[in-house]
């Protein structure tokens, strides 16, 4: 008998007559936390990096691997790290991996050249891989009960959200009282209490009959994913280049030949079958585009709130917080949601959410207030909120317990790639129109090429200018941009609205599949 309402699990062999104990709200605690301090990680330096351009003299180039070569690694490692957690045990991988993110934030905190900040946060990365698939793993398998799964799913999610939005409000904070290595420091005691409370709060799980390891598949991987990240990242950042053209297509390459290699493995580290099911498929390609959509109104607004309208970074942030704050409450609330409707009709409905909140930013003004954007992006959030939660739970409900280490990688890979590509494509949009836009005419070639590269390069350049042609060049950057975020936020808007229209349609079969068995 399958849950009609959720349409996303199975009701056998007692699953839903199993209900977690204290023990297991305990285990969920501690895992919310490891998951909280990844997803703060990721966003905790952008701050910092004034600071540790001072104090370390990175060149250029360091200082972007210091900020991209974490999200480079967790993206690559991310398959494999979850299907080694179904081999040799989810809960001993989560411990090493909590022993040595908090090994290389010491690191990091301590660093005295570059080269050993990049070291720091290239071991924070790999360790990274091992927690987060781990940690949604553990929860497939901790939570049997489907209804409590959901809640438990939505706290991983409203931990996972949350922490992203607070790096740079934590960041801030701490570089108003600490030197920038505090932002590494804080991470030590959350995993020496991870490392502590997990063997008493946590069970072990794995897989009884996982198969044999495949380096080659795992080589593949890591082959396919870093290359692809690495292009879309720098091609958002510096446009398009034959070096990132290249990495795209070995990446590409490398992924078919990983596919393909899946398909002949008695034991594959992917089993594409799952593909085939709608909640896992549908799960997995929702997840990509809401995240798609949250990064791309994230990278434009950011850039909205600071430079056109004026905010300083931490103001940004504390103006972000009412859509974050959408975010957790959405997520945090799915469990309900799915009790009196299909997972189809929630899901559908929270991509129309946020369908309408990005249609709403396209009103937004080089002139106008902060208001707007912050009622779009409330709507952007709630639905969003939704979706990482629904998403990750019809992944990991979709396959057995002991495999649930290997969906949830899967899972957390199509959540990195949507950062990359949703910053990548819509950016990318943005930008095109600033360029095309901005008014360069009463600067010298060499003047109008570093304002014509970012809005922030223009006001740079503003800065240097007499009052008259600084307003001027500001008023042209800022009507510029706007016009980028109207047509990126009109994309955004009709992507998650055929995303709903996937849903419904694929969810619903399934519901109707589902009832028609009972």
């Amino acid at each position: 008998m399958s849950d009609v309402r959720t349409g996303s699990v199975q009701e056998v062999s007692g699953e839903f007559e199993h209900r977690a104990t204290g023990r297991d709200w305990l285990g969920l605690v501690v895992l919310a936390f490891a998951i909280l301090l990844i997803a703060v990680d990721g966003t905790v330096l952008d701050l910092a990096l004034p600071f540790i351009s001072a104090d370390l003299a990175p060149t250029s180039n360091q200082l972007l691997w210091i900020i991209d070569v974490y999200s480079f690694v967790l993206a690559g490692l991310l398959i494999t790290m979850g299907t080694l957690g179904d081999r040799i045990g989810r809960r001993r991988l989560l411990l090493i991996g909590a022993a040595g993110f908090g090994i290389a934030s010491l690191v990091a905190a301590v660093s005295s050249s570059a080269e050993m900040l990049i070291a720091a946060r290239v071991l924070q990365g790999i360790s990274g891989a091992t927690l987060m698939p781990a940690t949604l793993g553990l929860i497939r398998t901790i939570f049997l009960n489907p209804r409590q799964r959901v809640a438990a799913i939505g706290v991983w999610g409203a931990m996972a959200g949350g922490g992203a939005a607070a790096g740079p409000l934590v960041g801030g904070w701490l570089l108003e009282h600490f030197w920038w290595g505090s932002v590494f420091l804080i991470n030590i005691p959350v995993m020496l209490a991870l490392i502590l409370l997990g063997p008493l709060v946590i069970p072990e799980s794995r897989d009884p009959n996982p198969g044999r390891f495949d380096l080659t598949s795992s080589a593949l991987s890591m082959l396919a994913i870093v290359p692809l990240v690495f292009a879309v990242k720098e091609t958002a950042a510096h446009g398009v280049d034959p070096v990132y053209v290249m990495s795209a297509v070995v990446g590409l390459i490398a992924g078919y030949v990983f596919v393909r290699r899946q398909r002949i493995l008695d034991a594959p580290m992917i089993d594409l079958r799952l593909f085939a099911s709608r909640a896992f498929s549908t799960g997995v390609a929702t997840n990509f585009l809401s995240v798609f959509a949250l990064a791309g109104v994230l990278f434009f607004g950011a850039q909205y709130l600071q430079v056109v309208l004026g905010n300083s970074p931490l103001e940004a942030g504390l103006l972000l917080l009412p859509g974050t704050a959408a975010s957790i409450v959405t997520s945090l609330l799915v469990a309900v949601l799915v009790r009196y409707f299909s997972a189809g009709t929630v899901l559908g409905v929270a991509m129309l959410v946020g369908a309408a909140g990005a249609g709403v930013l396209v009103g937004l003004a080089a002139d106008s207030g902060p208001a707007l954007f912050i009622a779009g992006f409330v709507l952007v959030g709630a639905g969003v909120g939704v979706s990482l939660t629904l998403t990750s739970e019809l992944v990991v409900s979709a396959v057995e317990p002991e495999r649930a280490g290997a969906a949830s990688a899967v899972s957390e890979t199509a959540y990195e790639l949507g950062i990359a590509l949703g910053v990548a494509i819509l950016g990318t949009v943005v930008m095109a129109f600033f360029r095309r836009g901005i008014d360069v005419s009463l600067l010298t070639p060499e003047l109008g090429a570093d304002a014509s590269e970012t809005l922030g390069g223009a006001r740079e350049v503003a800065r240097g200018l007499p009052e008259s042609a600084a307003t001027a060049l500001m008023d042209s950057a800022n009507a510029a941009f706007v016009s980028g975020m109207h047509v990126a936020a009109v994309a955004t808007a009709v992507v998650l609205a055929v995303t709903s229209v996937f849903v419904l349609i694929n969810l619903r079969q399934r519901q109707d599949s589902s009832t028609a068995k009972e």
